[in-house]
């Protein structure tokens, strides 16, 4: 299943930082989990739970303890782990995962103009499957996105409610991720 299709049938990511949001996110509808927790000690048994389950599991390479920020964090990932893809701040790393064929989300941070004229140059030179945007209560910014790209847009961080979804989805996001799990079933 490519990226889209996935988040068309899942547009509602359940984020998880914990060993409880991991539980609640294994119960929920859901069915692709971001995981943002754990260590190289644990992350082959974290997704294998959520493989259990029939999910997709994405890994949060960034956050997992052990890992660092170059190349073979991804490897590590592909070769210990059943994970489908990964999610990185790093463009390299997300570049690499598609390489290796997982699923590649490049997360981005859109804080000012510089950092929305990178994202563009990281989208032309990396290729990712798909880009998380942080934070994702940023509907006007998600629109400029939406015009740029057709890749799948993921709106993450800060939302709150019901109307912070529906506002991401409005401005043309594909799918939300959130640690929220009151949100999880919108």
């Amino acid at each position: 299943m490519n990226m889209m299709e996935l988040l068309e049938t899942s547009p509602v990511i359940a984020a998880v930082k914990s060993e409880d949001g991991l539980k609640a996110a294994l119960e929920s509808d859901c069915q692709v989990i971001f995981l943002l927790f754990g260590s190289i000690c644990d992350v082959d048994q974290l997704v294998d739970r959520i493989k259990k389950k029939d999910k997709t599991a994405v890994v949060h390479v960034d956050f997992i303890a052990g890992l660092n920020t170059k190349e073979v964090a991804v490897e590590f990932i592909r070769k210990n782990t059943h994970a489908d893809g990964i999610i990185s701040t790093k463009a390299p790393l997300v570049k690499h995962a598609r390489e290796l064929g997982l699923l590649s989300i490049q997360r981005t941070f859109v804080v000012d103009s510089i950092a929305l004229s990178m994202l563009k140059k990281q989208i032309d030179a990396f290729h990712p499957d798909a880009v998380e945007i942080m934070p994702g209560v940023m509907p006007k910014i998600l629109k400029v996105i939406r015009e740029y790209t057709n890749m799948p847009l993921i709106a993450g961080g800060l939302l709150s409610d019901k109307k912070d979804v529906m506002a991401a989805f409005a401005a043309g996001a594909d799918a939300v991720s959130t640690t929220r799990q009151e949100l999880w079933y919108v």
